[in-house]
């Protein structure tokens, strides 16, 4: 059992920052520096957030985007500065204990790694360096004290996923695309299915794993999302949702050249700028408030009393949940109502979603 710290959740006042929309911006570069924030609070004496990204890299408009818009928002409400850095190809654990190094010897307080893969070198880096707080979204394992282990029920929000596929789907046959056929992914995977399932529990539902590990590409390859959308809409589906990162890019590029549902993942993918030209056909997504974890983490420290142990978000604190922006999914009163019940139900405990 953890000794270290209750578990925690996001407070409702981050939850705004999942929906924030950014364009794809240039690699590897820092904010520019402003304040130091120490006549604002008084408290705070670090040089700013160090964000390490995850495989992508910022300008995919998902995961690690989400993460770079808490970092704006907590950058530009604190009068903090910050670095942002892009991950390398075909990278090891040495360089990204090398990269968190790097951030930590210059002064950077919180220094966050976007994604699981950065669990040993956080884990290492940490301990070198006690004084300054650590984040790590998607992994639960390192459990040091200066350290904020920054998780999702992302099976909720996949149970919502799941909903609204199987009410929109007019052949009652769906499907599931992840990044990478790990146990993170797993989890997305089971709240679809039993959030499909729920509605119609003899759906037909496809589903396929881009890559075994993340170094094959599987959460940076529109390529190799493409393809598996096209062979699961051959197949006979009519929505699809993806859990693959960057890769993602390419599935709903294909959904909406059949004129297919596709329902996007992390960020609100119906908002983004990248993907403007198939936003008619991305149904919704399936929210996760990466960019709210970033920004509570950066505040705790800003306001000397920094976060550590499990952080934990889920539908009821809004740290996951579902995008509805688009118009033609708010004229489907019948999904919408699936969807809404299916979330209050969840929040309620009548609910309770399966990771795998």
């Amino acid at each position: 059992m953890r000794q270290i710290s209750r578990r925690r959740t996001f407070s409702r006042a981050a939850v705004a920052v999942a929906v924030v929309v950014l364009a794809a911006a240039g690699c590897g570069k820092s904010s520019t520096d402003t304040s130091s924030g120490d006549e604002d609070s008084g408290k705070y004496s670090g040089k700013g957030i160090g964000l390490a990204y995850d495989i992508g890299g910022k300008g995919d408009q998902s995961f690690n985007d989400a993460a770079y818009a808490g970092f704006q928002k907590a950058e530009k409400e604190f009068k903090i500065s910050g670095r942002d850095v892009e991950p390398s190809d075909n990278e090891t654990d040495a360089d990204k204990v090398q990269r968190l190094e790097q951030l930590a010897k210059s002064g950077y307080n919180p220094i966050i790694g976007v994604g699981y893969v950065y669990g040993p070198a956080v884990k290492e880096v940490a301990a070198k360096y006690p004084k300054i707080t650590f984040g790590i979204i998607d992994d639960s394992t390192v459990q040091a004290k200066n350290v904020a282990d920054m998780v999702f029920h992302e099976e909720q929000a996949s149970y919502l996923a799941g909903v609204a596929a199987a009410k929109a789907t007019k052949k009652n046959h769906i499907g599931f695309i992840g990044g990478v056929d790990i146990p993170l992914i797993h989890k997305f995977e089971a709240g679809f299915d039993q959030g499909a399932k729920s509605v119609n529990p003899k759906i037909k539902i496809e589903s396929q794993y881009l890559t075994q590990t993340a170094q094959e590409g599987g959460f940076s390859s529109p390529d190799k999302g493409k393809d598996a959308a096209n062979g699961q809409i051959e197949a006979g589906a009519d929505v699809l949702y993806h859990a693959a990162g960057l890769s993602g890019q390419g599935v709903i590029q294909s959904a909406a050249e059949h004129k297919m549902w596709a329902i996007g993942v992390d960020s609100d993918q119906y908002a983004q700028s990248s993907l403007a030209k198939y936003k008619e056909y991305i149904l919704g997504s399936a929210l996760k408030n990466v960019g709210g974890a970033v920004y509570e983490l950066a505040k705790s420290v800003v306001d000397g009393k920094p976060l550590s142990g499990e952080v934990r978000g889920d539908l009821a604190s809004g740290g996951v949940g579902f995008a509805d922006t688009n118009p033609k999914y708010q004229a489907m009163t019948a999904v919408v109502a699936a969807v809404d019940k299916a979330k209050q139900d969840i929040i309620d405990g009548k609910v309770t979603v399966k990771t795998e």
